[in-house]
């Protein structure tokens, strides 16, 4: 499995995860390990974009209460929650691509 044109999407994760796959596929007795890895760190990648998000939400509820009036951290948090928003449907797009290209070819 090549993850490469996911390096378009400029990221560390996407790189480590294409290390990991690497090393795990060199120690793996199939191909189950690699789908494993890649899909736990989507997993992760995804927990961590609603952390953000949910974050961003908290900030925003505080700032709306006048409980802080800090727009510093405001905008931090929503800033954080974007960009980790727009890697995640960057990676899914790339995902649903492969899967076309795949359920496209001939056998």
């Amino acid at each position: 499995m090549d993850i490469s044109s996911l390096y378009q999407v400029s990221s560390g994760a996407i790189k480590a995860a294409s290390e990991a796959t690497k090393t795990s596929a060199t120690t793996a007795t199939g191909n189950d390990n690699m789908f494993d890895s890649i899909l736990n760190s989507a997993i992760s990648n995804i927990k961590t974009t609603n952390s953000y998000l949910s974050e961003a939400e908290n900030e925003e509820l505080k700032f709306a209460m006048g409980v802080t009036e800090n727009t510093h951290d405001l905008t931090i948090a929503l800033q954080k929650a974007s960009t980790s928003l727009q890697y995640t449907v960057a990676v899914r797009d790339k995902f649903i691509e492969a899967y076309r290209e795949i359920m496209q070819m001939q056998i």
